[in-house]
């Protein structure tokens, strides 16, 4: 990527975080205060699962808990980004309990007057950076359209980061199944907010957060719609052959001693194109780049066909991993429309 397509991308980004930063710097704590420090009970909505292939079978296993009833609590985002942060636990218990209970950042749907409306949500599922500005980007960009967006941060980010030594692989397994459980309880707990459609939950990832949506929104379909952005199938590939991100990951894993049988192993277990079939392939989109090494096309390709989703719902635009953010409206805009027309 040369020097101006950078500099396009970096302008880009910073207007549409300046944006949403503006929204939320003019709307202050207008009708959100009331809110803190309400709890509110959800429970878990999933059941038991049709599937005849053994092997899917043998996957979902992996992301399933039993489902219990559960405390949603929202508390003051202080000078964090978000109107709200919303906390519950997570279904699956890894022992530390910083990381067991997960963290939304809540940024509230307005309306022109600045106050908060009843309106459709969608759970963000940020990149693998610590910064998770992809994610806040898709968070607040979503949110200006007149969404609820609740951004989703994953073990080990955010509020959930601990000094909690353990053991590097093993934590490494447990949080990517973590992941996807946490993501999937997620419906559960932002449909009894206040002011969310509950009738009308999507879900949304990019990269990291893609393949941890793609699974997630695979188990039984409770989200409305699911929107992928930069993911793919065939993880052992990716990271074997894939570029930037994905050389960085497979560096990661290698310096862990992390052999390859293991290590395919341990991405066999988060495979999304294992269950991708049980997705909606009429309510699941795929914004896939051309040009990108890190995600090549060739394992988007692979998700796109396990979840027998048509051309119109494989949309592909002339972009790496990284410059693909100057579609960025483009691609608001489409699942606005998407999710607003159900």
């Amino acid at each position: 990527m040369n020097i101006i397509s950078r500099v396009l991308i970096a302008v880009i980004a910073v207007a549409c975080l300046a944006a949403g930063a503006s929204l939320v710097s003019a709307a202050g704590t207008k009708g959100v205060s009331g809110y803190v420090g309400k709890s509110f009970l959800a429970r878990d909505s999933l059941t038991k699962l049709d599937e005849s292939s053994v092997d899917a079978r043998e996957c979902l296993a992996g992301h399933l808990w039993k489902p219990s009833e559960f405390k949603v609590e929202i508390e003051a985002a202080d000078d964090q980004p978000g109107d709200l942060l919303v906390r519950f636990p997570s279904p699956i218990d890894t022992g530390d309990k910083v990381n067991d209970r997960v963290a939304l950042e809540w940024y509230l749907a307005r309306d022109e007057n600045l106050k908060p409306i009843q309106a459709p949500a969608v759970v963000v599922v940020h990149e693998s950076g610590k910064s998770m500005s992809v994610g806040r980007t898709f968070a607040i960009g979503l949110r200006s359209m007149g969404l609820h967006t609740l951004l989703i941060q994953l073990p080990d980010y955010g509020h959930r980061r601990s000094d909690k030594k353990a053991d590097e692989i093993g934590r490494l397994i447990i949080h990517m199944k973590q992941g996807i459980a946490d993501v999937r309880r997620a419906r559960d707990a932002v449909a009894v907010l206040p002011l969310v459609n509950a009738e009308n939950i999507s879900l949304q990832g990019t990269s990291l957060g893609g393949f941890v949506a793609a699974n997630a929104g695979a188990i039984d379909n409770a989200y409305n719609a699911v929107f992928l952005m930069l993911a793919g199938g065939d993880l052992y590939d990716l990271v074997e052959n894939g570029d930037k991100a994905a050389a960085q990951a497979r560096k990661e894993m290698k310096s862990l001693g992390i052999s390859d049988e293991r290590l395919r192993e341990i991405l066999w277990a988060v495979e999304p194109t294992r269950i991708a079939h049980r997705l909606l392939p009429q309510r699941t989109w795929l914004y896939s780049g051309t040009q990108d090494t890190v995600v090549p096309m060739r394992n988007a390709k692979a998700l796109a066909t396990a979840a027998r989703l048509e051309d119109s719902h494989h949309i592909c635009f002339t972009a790496d991993h990284y410059s693909g953010v100057v579609y960025l409206p483009m691609v608001l805009s489409h699942i606005r429309k998407q999710i607003v027309s159900k």
